[in-house]
């Protein structure tokens, strides 16, 4: 019995030896002679991608629990990279592929990365971008399989902690420069299908970026993919179809400009907040970027949404000092999307009870538990558990003081704008405050039939209207505004 368990025992471990082939490094090099050889890939100086396919713009669902978000056309792209250097330069002309409020919505985008420096092309010449951008642009350039094994064979790289998973062998890489990335091998072919790296998003704390290959082709002499997918988390952030892959033709010089190089990383914008009292026990808080509005009842104070961490941090130390003697206790979040409830786990550090729509519960559930340890938000600093009350179809917060009535906003004529938007209606003073259904500074409304048709169901008379985006202004104004100009849905974004 004892024999047959060790000729077991060895039977399995030399399949396993078998099935995982040599060591991390071997893994390595039988990669990089499946995609052209080490000598040739260690010869390439520059590669151009080309090709078309989908951007993602982050945080913007209409509802919450949807894997798929806005993202825009990417009618074509170019990626030049320097490989001995470390360098990219992006250019992308793209569309966006869903109704926004700007009369064209046809753009082009040139940015970069050197090193660790990332700039941005811009109409007054090429700025300096955050650490941030800097961050999730060298995995952007760093996800590719050639890029992946000149760096895996460079000195002082370090592969390690080999694992299978069906038929992937898996290795984690720590570059020279000390970036980490786990890429996944097909055992069968030997090449690249997967790259993985841990980056930060303010919203969504720590997340995974994961980058797929397929569809390999060959150019002089190396395999290259012509099809690159990026997730974020769940989300689908980049996927390209690549119509041609060059190998060391003109790409120009690739090196930050020097004026960016010498530049300072750019500071985050100062909190400016500005009060208007728009009504009694009414006050509209601007400043840069979007905005926020309190309520005064007769002992506490209900904050209208908090935009970033830093506005949201701005606005409540603001909002205490109108009425020293009335905590503020509560704060509305009109919807999910990132530029409106960025604040969420700021709000909950400071103890505040959130009021939002009953669809996005279970979404700020799970934003307010997820991981900031790459970067340590206020909440990972000040923890605190969330208190929320979930609005269905309507809600009212009313004392002798202060009635503020709370709506979702529903479809209407097949075309609604986020599936868990609500808004605010203080009947004494006819006072509308909404987010995301109407801005003077638009092109265009292709949400004026929603938002109009939904202010008739409710039987609600306006006359002031108070926007997170935009200004306050009369009613009336809002309505001749939209009327003058287009506010069709079906409008093409390539037709513009």
């Amino acid at each position: 019995m004892n024999r047959n368990i060790t000729r077991l025992f060895l039977t399995i471990l030399a399949s396993l030896v078998t099935a995982w082939g040599q060591t991390a490094e071997g893994v390595i090099q039988a990669a990089a002679k499946a995609m052209g050889g080490q000598d040739r890939i260690l010869a390439v100086k520059n590669l151009v991608l080309e090709g078309q396919g989908t951007d993602l713009d982050q945080g913007f669902t209409i509802r919450p629990s949807d894997d798929v978000q806005a993202f825009f056309y990417l009618l074509d792209f170019t990626r030049r990279i320097d490989v001995a250097n470390g360098r990219m330069q992006v250019e992308e002309l793209r569309a966006s592929a869903w109704p926004f409020a700007a009369p064209r919505t046809v753009n082009t985008l040139a940015f970069g990365i050197d090193g660790k420096i990332a700039y941005n092309q811009a109409r007054n010449g090429p700025a300096r971008a955050s650490e941030a951008v800097a961050r999730d642009r060298r995995i952007q350039l760093i996800h590719h399989p050639l890029m992946l094994l000149r760096l895996a064979l460079a000195p002082g790289a370090h592969v390690a902690n080999l694992r299978q998973a069906g038929n992937l062998q898996i290795v984690d890489l720590t570059t020279a420069a000390e970036d980490k990335v786990t890429v996944a091998f097909d055992k069968t072919t030997g090449l690249p299908v997967k790259a993985t790296s841990m980056t930060y998003h303010p919203n969504l704390g720590d997340i995974t970026k994961e980058t797929l290959f397929w569809n390999y082709e060959e150019v002089t002499g190396l395999q290259l993919p012509k099809r690159l997918k990026t997730k974020m988390d769940k989300y689908i952030e980049l996927d390209l179809e690549l119509t041609k892959n060059t190998v060391d033709g003109a790409v120009g010089n690739l090196a930050a400009p020097d004026s960016v190089s010498a530049a300072p990383l750019p500071q985050p914008r100062p909190e400016n907040v500005t009060v208007q009292e728009v009504s009694k026990g009414i006050w509209y808080l601007g400043g840069p970027g979007d905005h926020s509005v309190v309520f005064e009842f007769d002992d506490h104070l209900t904050l209208f949404e908090v935009p970033t961490e830093a506005r949201a941090l701005a606005v409540i130390a603001k909002a205490r000092t109108l009425r020293p003697g009335k905590p503020l206790t509560q704060v509305i979040i009109s919807h999910h999307h990132f530029d409106h409830a960025g604040g969420l786990r700021a709000a909950v550090s400071e103890g505040l009870t959130v009021i939002t729509h009953k669809d996005n519960v279970e979404f700020f559930k799970e934003q307010v538990v997820r991981k900031h340890t790459i970067v340590q938000d206020i909440l990972a600093k000040n923890p605190r558990p969330l208190h929320i009350i979930p609005v269905d179809d309507e809600y009212t917060l009313k004392d002798k003081s202060m009635e503020v009535k709370l709506f979702h906003v529903l479809k209407a004529n097949g075309n609604f704008r986020e599936g868990t938007l609500i808004y605010a209606y203080v009947p004494r003073d006819r006072l509308l405050v909404q987010a995301d259904l109407y801005d003077p500074n638009w092109g265009r409304y292709a949400w004026a039939d929603v938002f109009l048709w939904n202010l008739k169901y409710r039987n609600l008379t306006v006359d002031k209207d108070v926007p997170v985006h935009g200004e306050v202004e009369s009613f009336a104004q809002v309505v001749k505004t939209m009327q003058a100009r287009p506010n069709s849905l079906l409008e093409s974004p390539l037709s513009q």
